[in-house]
């Protein structure tokens, strides 16, 4: 019997796709799923007169491949992936190596390379990003757990991996344990700020400037050949000219309630643990819960007040801001990106390549934009620069546009248009840039009510005092601590 190269258990959308991706780039796979009648569906269908092979069982699966074993799993994260590999262990012999490729949380891929590898095996948690399309044509893969596996996985993941230059695939090995689900966790995080800064220049497009679809269609063309080209620029073209069997825009009649399968949570929740500020990531995460809130904002808007939209001023030069101002956002969604993932480098000891991560980017992944070369440059240049902000290529585009962007915010405040992402995103610029921000006073009041001690600007950094405010308290004042 002739082994297979690798396996893949779980054959849904980006499984299956995965799999014909291998078998067109030399790869033998044997696929596995619990359903006889979707493995036939399969082998008979897509995959017929392909070196593909199903099975319903694990066992039969760990016999039909090569030495060490690579076995995939695509399925839904959470309980179910422990229960596979509980289940494969049994037939998994000392150096085979078991592959997540699903969207599973971070500190779950720490947990399970650390319990494979005492057992002997090895474990990759491998971030995948692209969709269908990119599972079957090339996606952008971020490998991360247990590196003596990388050497074997390699070969396989770099030959289906979406390539960009002078044939340069987009994956390469990323880190240790979690390190691989925690950077497609970012890139889903800043997946949700763009779509939701798209979201609302198309707002202001429509509902401030009154702009047809077909002229919104024409400009974001427009834009996709410039600076701003990029997948999501080119799918929100190509949506806005879509037209439903009535000849009326599609997007129009699809209700505006929005649902997520929880990275971006996940990126929120954990730029707090480690004190990275994912203001505008953020707010992207709460404005799709907010858009789940649809019948009480029906109701609010009969009866709460805000002003009358009426734009007086030039269409096109304002049309020319919301690119400005859609560009240096996009700069503050990635430099909170990259912020995050420098903080949790130091946190969990992983030593991230940034400008590597970049180049992952680039190509396949539903993020991909000419606008990540530039972030390559900018770490190539300086691999420990500590803000994307500051790097000169960027610093040049905020101080050419950063005008625009005040207008836009402005004027969405003024007409009371919705822009949590671009106006948080400005507020994160002017807070960064701000060498003394109002919050000496906020440590005053928390000396004042809890002996919080605070620094002071005439002492060292380190040294912590305490103010009996009243007259009334006591000297004592309560511990340093930071959450």
């Amino acid at each position: 019997m002739k082994l297979s190269d690798i396996a893949m258990i779980g054959i849904g959308v980006m499984g299956e796709n995965l799999v014909l991706n291998m078998e067109k780039n030399g790869f033998s796979v044997v696929v596995y799923d619990i359903s006889q009648e979707k493995i036939n569906k399969f082998i008979n269908g897509r995959a017929s007169g392909k070196n593909i092979s199903g099975t319903t069982s694990l066992q039969e699966l760990a016999q039909k491949i090569v030495r060490p074993r690579k076995l995939m799993m695509m399925v839904p994260a959470g309980k179910i992936v422990d229960q596979i590999i509980d289940q494969l262990i049994p037939y998994l012999e000392p150096g085979d190596i078991v592959i997540d490729g699903g969207n599973s949380h971070f500190p779950d891929s720490i947990r399970r390379a650390e319990t494979l590898e005492k057992r002997g095996f090895y474990f990759i948690g491998a971030g995948i990003s692209g969709g269908e399309e990119g599972a079957l044509n090339g996606p952008s893969i971020m490998p991360a757990g247990s590196p003596k596996a990388w050497e074997f996985v390699k070969p396989v993941f770099q030959s289906i991996a979406a390539k960009v230059d002078v044939n340069v695939p987009c994956c390469d090995w990323v880190g240790e344990n979690g390190a691989g689900h925690f950077v497609k966790m970012v890139h889903n995080g800043i997946e949700y700020g763009d779509m939701q800064l798209i979201c609302e220049v198309y707002h202001l497009m429509k509902d401030l400037l009154h702009l047809d679809y077909d002229t919104m269609n024409e400009i974001f063309s427009q834009w996709n050949e410039g600076e701003l080209n990029s997948y999501l620029v080119e799918i929100t073209r190509d949506i806005l000219a879509y037209k439903d069997t009535d000849g009326e825009p599609l997007v129009e009649k699809i209700l505006d309630t929005a649902g997520q399968k929880g990275t971006g949570k996940w990126a929120v929740i954990s730029s707090l643990d480690v004190a990275a500020p994912l203001t505008l990531i953020g707010e992207a995460v709460f404005a799709r819960i907010l858009s789940g809130s649809k019948e009480e904002r029906v109701e609010a808007s009969k009866s709460l007040p805000g002003p009358n939209s009426v734009f007086q001023d030039d269409k096109k030069e304002f049309v020319e801001d919301l690119k400005n101002a859609l560009y240096l956002a996009k700069i503050v969604s990635y430099a909170q990106g990259y912020v995050l993932m420098r903080q949790a480098a130091n946190e969990f000891k992983w030593n991230l390549n940034y400008g590597g991560i970049a180049l992952m980017w680039r190509g396949g992944c539903i993020i991909r934009s000419a606008f990540l070369g530039k972030i390559k440059d900018a770490f190539d240049n300086d691999p420990g620069l500590k803000n994307l902000m500051l790097d000169p290529f960027f610093r040049s585009k905020i101080e050419q546009y950063h005008h625009s962007w005040r207008r836009v915010v402005s004027a969405a405040a003024m007409n009371g248009m919705w822009t949590p992402a671009l106006s948080s995103a400005l507020n994160y610029y002017d807070g960064f840039r701000n060498g003394r921000l109002p919050i000496n006073l906020l440590q005053a009041q928390r000396d004042f009510f809890g002996a919080h001690n605070y620094e002071r600007t005439d002492r060292p950094r380190g040294e912590f005092f305490h103010t009996n405010w009243t007259g009334e308290g006591g000297d004592t004042a309560s511990g340093v601590y930071s959450a």
